[in-house]
């Protein structure tokens, strides 16, 4: 996984990113239904407090959204633990 980011997309390419995320199959959660635009703009705050980062898998090719605390611990056990 690679981290992207966000602050080196455009401003169109992190609403497209941010909106596909928010739309994808099994994601809504939540208890209380929300504008796709309210969703936007809280998952911005998100990203821009530093609390969730962008992460692209070029395995799958796909593109992911994760909390910043769940980054690090993968980066923690991505870089111990092979013998290779």
């Amino acid at each position: 996984m690679i981290e992207i980011p966000h602050g080196e997309l455009s401003d169109t390419a992190l609403e497209a990113v941010l909106e596909e995320f928010i739309t994808r199959e099994g994601t809504d959660y939540g208890a209380v239904e929300q504008s796709l635009a309210s969703k936007i703009s809280q998952l911005k705050h998100e990203l821009l407090a530093g609390r969730a980062l962008i992460v692209f898998d070029p395995v799958l090719s796909s593109t992911h959204i994760t909390t910043a605390e769940a980054w690090q611990a993968n980066e923690l056990t991505s870089e111990g633990g092979h013998d290779d």
